[in-house]
């Protein structure tokens, strides 16, 4: 019998040579349709999180929450989103990618719509949360579905598009989000999203057409995702309340980070033993450059997250800006970002070459961070504006391309699962880095105010530990404010510098591998179509083959220069 495909690209495996048709899997104009539902998809998960951004404080003073109710209110959502980033990921190699993003867009929007009802801070993190469940789905699934529909050589400018638009709703969100707030109240702004979101969703119903996916004999690892949530919970509870709570050496550390050792250990033992069903394959650590941009993730993470989430509170009370000013400061970041993204996308694209754009943007981030950690509270706008640009650029050119750089290596049939651990590391860096900055966030600001206020001769403002309102304070008490908030801050991006230092020596490591031609959804049509030739034998003999280079190949990827997905097809015709 003789099979052949819809769409495949000239360069296919042997079972499909002379047989298919030089036709690309999708149009130029097809892919771009398909691309504007993921991108609108993608918007409105950093919208719903953004917008909220610049309005923090007052909403957490407003609801009468302390500074640990602000950091947990960023916490409870990168907590929900580290959690079920991997599970999404997991989903996306078992079943149909479109419905699930749909789903996570449908959850993202009805949780965020919830949190703006809410009448204490408790219900806002609450349904923080339920909105990190949706984000940790858009997160795991966008950069997932461009791997379906673009090559990975041609996969950097789509990648810098989405930077994009990731850079669009971080500058627009944090400035309508304080709109909203300064106008009409900041309830608003949890509602903004929805028409965006039933855009997308239409979008994506019209535009995004993909093969059906079988999922065969693979199940979820429940044991594997349940201990893995409890182990990452425990040790971000541990990380927010330690210091404040209880101390950092005390009975609850020890029943914290002992239950987390205990779960994630447990976790690691089931993901051995589920091998191909794990929720974060073990074999992918064989593979170099997928350990190398992990630790990136990580450290990226920390010091993007950990950073930028604080720099409202630096606007807003160091500098006494309102919350809509404070989203317009933001803009010299996000156009860094913005401007890298879209013209190092291209580049990358244009020459094949990924590498040394991802070193240069490490330390481009790393010295970004230092001149931040150089900021007080008298520090001008211009000068803060060229350092928040230098931040933003570096970040552009590293963020979206550690992914590029792991999808290359990986096979087509864990593209999902791979991109979503990349990503779950990410996100993970970024939980703890909210958690431990903002404790010591906390613990330098009420020391430098209890310092300030006593050279006044005062014991105390009296606030219970809530975020303070500069405007209605006497003007030495606010001085003393301002500039404990403006050393406070500038010792975060101090902190978070050598960790951006590790991402940019990181990237130092990585081997660069030719960028593939074929797009996912184009090897699995040449695999269908491969398959197809072969007699019931030769298609076992295949599927034994199939299993064992899921597991040999990202190594061998790396001193070949190949593929996995392309060498895994022709070695199958064997």
């Amino acid at each position: 019998m003789t099979t052949t495909t819809e769409a495949a690209v000239s360069q296919g495996s042997p079972s499909t040579t002379g047989r298919h048709s030089d036709k690309p899997a999708m149009s130029r104009r097809e892919t771009l349709e398909a691309m504007s539902g993921i991108l609108l998809g993608m918007f409105v998960a950093l919208l719903a999180t953004s917008v909220v951004s610049s309005s923090l404080p007052k909403i957490v003073s407003e609801l009468h929450g302390s500074g640990s109710s602000y950091t947990w209110v960023v916490t409870a959502t990168l907590l929900t989103t580290t959690i079920t980033t991997p599970i999404w990921g997991k989903l996306a190699d078992m079943t149909n990618r479109k419905l699930l993003i749909q789903l996570a867009l449908i959850i993202t929007v009805l949780s965020s719509a919830a949190a703006g009802l809410s009448q204490g801070v408790g219900e806002l993190i609450a349904f923080r949360a339920f909105q990190g469940i949706g984000a940790g789905g858009l997160t795991a699934l966008g950069t997932v579905l461009i791997a379906d529909i673009v090559s990975p050589r041609e996969r950097g400018k789509y990648m810098g598009l989405m930077g994009g638009v990731m850079a669009i709703s971080m500058v627009g969100g944090p400035i309508l989000g304080g709109t909203l707030t300064d106008s009409i109240g900041w309830r608003y702004n949890f509602f903004v999203g929805l028409p965006f979101a039933i855009a997308a969703i239409a979008v994506l119903q019209k535009t995004l057409h993909l093969p059906k996916r079988s999922k065969g004999d693979a199940k979820i690892d429940y044991w594997g995702a349940a201990l893995i949530s409890v182990g990452v919970a425990l040790l971000l509870l541990w990380v927010t309340f330690a210091g404040t709570n209880f101390d950092w050496i005390s009975w609850q550390t020890f029943a914290m980070v002992g239950g987390a050792v205990v779960a994630l250990v447990a976790a690691l033992l089931v993901e051995k033993h589920e091998k191909l069903d794990a929720i974060i394959p073990l074999h992918l650590f064989k593979n170099s450059t997928f350990v190398l941009a992990v630790v990136a993730s990580i450290a990226v993470g920390v010091a993007m997250f950990g950073s930028s989430v604080f720099l409202s509170q630096y606007i807003q009370i160091a500098k006494g800006k309102t919350p809509t000013e404070s989203g317009l400061l933001t803009i010299p970041m996000v156009v860094g970002t913005f401007l890298a993204s879209i013209v190092i996308g291209n580049l990358i694209a244009r020459t094949g070459r990924y590498k040394y754009f991802m070193v240069t943007g490490g330390v481009l981030l790393t010295g970004g961070l230092l001149l931040m950690s150089t900021i007080d509270y008298q520090t001008s706008f211009v000068t803060l504006s060229v350092f928040l640009f230098v931040v933003g650029v570096g970040t552009g050119m590293l963020m979206q391309n550690l992914v590029l750089a792991v999808q290359n290596t990986l096979d087509v049939h864990e593209i999902g699962s791979g991109t979503a651990t990349v990503a779950f590391f990410r996100t993970l860096g970024g939980a703890i880095g909210v958690s431990v900055l903002g404790a010591v966030l906390n613990t330098k600001v009420t020391d430098s105010i209890a310092a300030g206020l006593a050279h006044l001769g005062i014991d105390s403002m009296g606030s219970g530990g809530a975020l303070p309102e500069i405007s209605q304070l006497p003007a030495p008490v606010a001085t003393v404010v301002e500039k404990a908030y403006g050393d406070g801050v500038a010792e975060i991006f101090l902190i978070a510098a050598p960790l951006a230092l590790i991402a940019a020596i990181a990237c130092l490591f990585l081997k660069e591998i030719p960028l593939g031609t074929k797009s996912g959804v184009e090897l699995l049509q040449e695999e269908a179509a491969g398959a197809g030739d072969l007699t019931p034998a030769q298609a076992e003999q295949r599927a034994e083959l199939d299993t064992a280079m899921s597991v040999v190949a990202p190594v061998s990827s790396e001193e070949t220069g190949e593929r996995p997905a392309d060498r895994v097809q022709s070695a199958g015709q064997g």
